[in-house]
């Protein structure tokens, strides 16, 4: 990886709804436009995303998406209004902080959730992507979420029994984590949110990389969880299939796809099924890797960013042209 760089520029910007979203840019004032699109969702963005680029090369934009890191107001305040923050309305920040900064064309990079709102974003502004460049790949179908806190339960079933015990046995576990985390007690949501992490850390456990989603404290635990069900719970308000069903829309947009076979949480299906429906999409198999990576993962990701860190914007397409 690069070394660290402070950040030369940074603010708040006004998205509407009564948010703010926290917003940082590194590197080069006139490199290459990179965003990092951190995962979750509500996890926020993390400093160490820059060390993957070049930072001659790159100008590089952070930023922390609706209700979580820096952003205001903080999801994990009950009163902050989640029916605004929705996938939609996040990709409009998006756009807006890409106006706001003068920016043309940028490279797009993250993963798990990230992936997610990555594709959304590009989907709704191709014209507006140079690159992408995801790992651990995931669309938040319904039937992605349905595996992650149903069917992955037969390889941990004791986690699993304790995970459904923690939303009373409901028919609907992630409905009814999204509502104990908007209950009034904070209490109730200090629960809810410590059995939602632990369920996630049980599916991660193979990877040997400790419990970063139980290490998570107080109000950071707090928002992650509510917004994360908040996002789940409603199929990340989007159409079913939707993202791989419009990738064609990413047609002569280049993108390096990586996933570990090992993958309980996302299974390499849909990394699979995406790259087949990209055709200027490359996918990496990561044989040995799972969710969080490793060495080989970040290796495949520091070779496609130095790679894409020499190559120009894509041609823009004229807007009126028949």
């Amino acid at each position: 990886m690069h070394p660290e760089t402070a950040p030369y520029e940074q603010g708040l910007l006004d998205v509407g709804d009564g948010n703010l979203i926290h917003w940082e840019v590194s590197g080069n004032p006139d490199g290459k436009p990179a965003l990092v699109v951190h995962g979750g969702p509500g996890s926020g963005s993390s400093p160490g995303g820059r060390r993957r680029f070049d930072p001659e090369a790159y100008r590089v934009v952070l930023f922390d998406q609706r209700g979580c890191g820096r952003s205001t107001p903080h999801a994990s305040d009950p009163a902050a209004d989640l029916s605004v923050n929705t996938t939609a309305h996040l990709v409009a920040d998006m756009e807006r902080l890409r106006e706001h900064l003068g920016i043309e064309q940028w490279l797009l990079y993250g993963g798990s959730w990230g992936s997610t709102l990555i594709l959304a974003y590009a989907e709704a502004h191709p014209a507006r992507v140079s690159e992408v460049v995801i790992a651990s790949v995931t669309t938040t179908r319904r039937s992605e979420t349905a595996w992650l806190y149903g069917g992955v339960g037969r390889f941990f079933p004791e986690a699993h029994e304790r995970f459904l015990a923690g939303a009373g046995h409901a028919a609907d576990p992630v409905g009814e984590y999204a509502a104990r985390m908007n209950h009034p007690d904070r209490a109730v949501r200090e629960r809810a949110a410590a059995d939602w992490c632990a369920w996630e850390d049980a599916v991660l456990s193979l990877e040997g990389m400790g419990t970063p989603y139980t290490d998570r404290v107080d109000d950071a635990r707090l928002g992650f969880v509510r917004i994360c069900s908040h996002y789940f719970a409603h199929g990340a308000f989007l159409e079913e299939g939707a993202l791989i069903r419009d990738a064609h829309r990413l047609a002569g947009i280049p993108g390096v796809l990586i996933h570990g076979r090992l993958d309980l949480g996302g299974p390499l299906t849909t990394a699979w099924e995406l790259a087949r429906a990209w055709p200027d999409a490359e996918l990496h198999v990561v044989e040995r890797a799972g969710h969080l990576g490793g060495t080989e993962t970040g290796d495949l990701i520091q070779a496609a960013l130095d790679r894409f860190a020499t190559t120009g914007a894509r041609p823009v397409p004229d807007p009126t042209a028949i």
